[in-house]
């Protein structure tokens, strides 16, 4: 089954899978290439999911009027 893209998932995707990622390189280090790989698709599901907190945040911040005008 091919990886949905990292720019489509949802927060609660992204995390989920990062934390697989984890457990799989913790727990049984395979090949370089494999590694590499998975530290890879880690990397883009975790600036996905900063992405998305900022954007909530921003979200939150315009909702209570605590956003500073430029």
């Amino acid at each position: 089954m091919p990886l949905k893209p990292v720019e489509e998932m949802t927060y609660e995707e992204a995390l989920a899978e990062l934390e697989v990622i984890l457990e799989q390189l913790e727990s049984a280090p395979g090949a370089l290439e494999e590694s590499l790989a998975l530290y890879e698709r880690g990397q883009a599901l975790l600036g996905r999911c900063a992405a998305l907190l900022e954007k909530a945040e921003l979200r939150v911040r315009q909702l209570t009027g605590d956003v500073e005008a430029p």
